[in-house]
């Protein structure tokens, strides 16, 4: 693979049914480039609950997957709320998630913690009333 390839994809904020069909299609098209299951696993785990995140606080916003020779990037961008405390916000288990949320069994404040684990690198940008920026590696070599 001399140059890189980029897939984007608006993640629908409006229901939760609809979340986790870009980490779907991100599985499906590395698996497609041949790269290892152990590579699509993490970018499938970090992209879905970066999704899912997306959904619950934000009302959607858009995921973008750039994968080189090096690594997988993962952008994801969006308009919501923007997260207040990000250290908070990093500890296992803490969740602004509401109770309507939670009781759909989503929202136990491990979503960010598992973006960081099972990415190479993750740095997040967030304004509070602007939005939030994500960016995530995987590396492949």
């Amino acid at each position: 693979m001399a140059e890189s390839l980029t897939f984007k994809f608006d993640v629908d904020g409006s229901d939760f049914t609809s979340a986790g069909q870009a980490s779907v299609k991100v599985k499906k098209n590395l698996r497609q480039l041949g790269l290892s299951p152990e590579i699509i696993r993490r970018v499938s785990i970090a992209m879905y609950e970066g999704e899912i995140n997306m959904v619950i606080h934000a009302g959607g916003g858009t995921a973008t997957v750039t994968v080189s020779e090096q690594d997988i990037t993962i952008l994801l961008s969006d308009r919501g709320p923007g997260i207040k405390d990000i250290d908070k916000a990093m500890q296992e288990g803490f969740s602004t998630a509401s109770d309507n949320v939670r009781s759909l069994g989503f929202g136990a404040g491990m979503g960010l913690p598992n973006m960081k684990r099972y990415t190479d690198f993750m740095e997040i940008r967030s304004i509070v009333g602007e939005g939030t920026d994500i960016t995530m590696k995987v590396n492949i070599k």
